[in-house]
């Protein structure tokens, strides 16, 4: 078969299928063998594991493994078994890890959930996913208990105001970590194809569903983003992007301590605690969402003016691709700082592609090189056909870090899993000559304009180049005529008086007649999920509202 893959673009022409140009990723061949333990027994030469930004509390790694151990103790006496769900509901702390830590490491299941969620959202996951046990802070317990009156509860922070009198609160994390680990405690044996995370991703349609990933999805992504990063001794990670959500619990709770690295957790993201932690702690890499690189970028002066970041050598941006103009400015303003892009989905253990240098990155609007032991298929979506470089379809992806399956959801494992171990990832797009993905659009949100398709992020991406324009979307408006007109969504900044006539000059400018905004509206805010990808579907309601 060698013979028939294309050396640059990874093509095999005998079977249609792209290889991964990355080296080949070691993973462990002992089936037995837990997440957690897997990275735990990984030699590095770190020393402090944890800082928290607000409060500089330091956990060392020989405090969180100790912690895990304490915590892994405590839920197995209290009757926490293979397989049992744990719902963690709580924004970044540095004990978030070491309950997911604690839980997979019994060969119990996590599943997270936002902590912007209404109880009622929350209650839907918890009647889905039937957790025995909950962890939150204090401030959330009102939440969890309307969503759940009857789950026991594990307070993770007890320096706070006092607990309602209603809640069922078992005991705190700080008694659990410090258990003695009993040497007699039988340990269930856990394979690498147990289920490990069960997070509850957006979809691509549709209701959120629960992927179900196991120990082995898991490790898989340990060695990826270890190669990944070509760790120097002692590197500083930012925190701000959710623990709850796929992109942080992949490089926070798991990935990145399997490296030594530091880890600086913000509770939240503020542009200004971000800024001042850079400059306190001396980070040294930032993995970030485009929202907040393109802030960066278009407060660069007053940024440099007030904080001292030149620790800073790395951001990684993930959630969607950065355009040229994002990419080149922010090099311009930033010239020590290597821009790295990555490209995963919940359903992919958060990997998939990657730029691993600003070479990568300057190839533009690409999401990267196929990571580690990944192959992908672009699938015409009309004929089922696989596709050669440069031709445009579905992404499929197949690997050691996609998904099991949707949690007790049969119906949408089949539509999204083949039996051959394909994902459907939803994403329209084309990989080069050269073997780099390039994202065109999601299958489900091309706008139809008199039967051509309208890329929404392409025109997006042209109006954050305006000087007046903060931040835009742009989704499907019905019409009569054409069936869908694109429609823009625009944040102005402020003091601007840009007008609804202005922006359609702007872009009708630069692109072809049928790409052209035919309706504008001006918002406050554009909504976005924790990972900075836009919620369409909450402002095509909102514009089909009036009609």
């Amino acid at each position: 078969m060698e013979e028939h893959i294309d050396p640059s673009s990874g093509f095999c022409s005998s079977n249609s299928i792209f290889y991964s140009k990355r080296k080949p990723l070691p993973l462990p061949p002992n089936n037995a063998l837990d997440v957690t333990t897997f990275i735990s027994s990984r030699a590095h030469r770190g020393t402090t594991a944890f800082i928290d930004a607000a409060t500089g509390h330091q956990l060392t790694y020989t405090q969180l493994w100790r912690a895990v151990e304490g915590v892994a103790a405590s839920l197995s006496d209290m009757g926490i078994r293979k397989g049992n769900v744990i719902l963690v509901l709580s924004p970044n702390s540095i004990h978030f890890p070491v309950v997911c830590l604690a839980v997979m490491s019994l060969g119990a299941i996590i599943t997270t959930t936002n902590p912007l969620n209404t109880a009622r959202e929350i209650a839907k996951q918890i009647a889905d996913s039937k957790p025995l046990l909950a962890f939150t802070i204090p401030l959330l317990l009102p939440k969890l208990t309307q969503a759940a009156p009857s789950l026991p509860i594990v307070l993770m922070d007890t320096t706070t105001h006092s607990p309602l009198p209603n809640a069922k609160i078992v005991t705190t994390l700080h008694d659990m970590a410090k258990k003695e680990p009993r040497n007699q405690r039988v340990r269930e044996r856990v394979d690498q194809d147990d289920t490990a995370t069960l997070l509850y991703s957006s979809g691509t349609t549709g209701p959120s569903k629960g992927v179900v990933s196991s120990h082995r999805n898991l490790i898989a992504m340990v060695q990826i983003v270890l190669g990944r990063f070509h760790m120097e001794e002692n590197e500083t990670f930012i925190c701000t992007v959710p623990m709850f959500h796929i992109y942080g619990l992949v490089a926070f709770a798991t990935g990145l301590l399997a490296s030594g690295s530091t880890i600086v957790v913000l509770s939240k993201f503020e542009m200004h605690d971000m800024l001042s932690a850079i400059q306190r702690f001396r980070a040294t890499y930032l993995p970030l969402v485009p929202p907040i690189l393109v802030a960066m970028l278009n407060n660069a002066d007053a940024i440099k003016g007030k904080y001292d970041i030149r620790s800073l050598h790395s951001v990684l941006s993930g959630g969607a691709p950065l355009s040229k103009e994002v990419i080149e400015g922010f090099v311009d303003k930033y010239p020590n700082v290597t821009i790295l892009q990555g490209y995963g989905l919940t359903e992919s253990t958060g990997v998939g592609a990657s730029t691993d240098s600003l070479e990568e990155s300057r190839r533009y609007g690409t999401a990267g090189l196929l990571s580690p032991a990944t192959q992908a298929m672009i699938v015409d979506p009309d004929s089922g056909q696989s596709l050669s470089a440069n031709r445009t379809g579905e992404l499929w992806l197949r690997g050691p870090t996609i998904m099991k399956g949707y949690f007790s959801n049969e119906e949408a494992t089949t539509s999204t899993l083949d039996s051959k171990g394909w994902l459907r990832t939803g994403d329209v797009c084309y990989i080069d000559n050269d073997g780099f993905i390039f994202i065109v659009d999601r299958l489900k949100e091309l706008i139809k304009y008199k039967g051509y398709q309208v890329p929404p992020a392409e025109l997006e991406a042209l109006l954050l180049t305006h000087p007046a324009i903060l931040d835009a979307a742009v989704i499907p408006y019905p019409d009569k005529e054409a069936g869908q007109i694109p429609m823009a969504y625009v944040v102005r900044k402020d003091g601007s008086g840009l007008s609804e006539s202005q922006v359609m000059d702007f872009v009708g400018g630069q692109v072809a007649p049928y790409k052209r905004i035919r309706k504008v509206a001006f918002i406050s805010s554009v909504p976005k999920n924790p990972s900075g990808k836009i919620l369409r579907k909450d402002l095509i309601k909102l514009s089909t509202s009036k009609l």
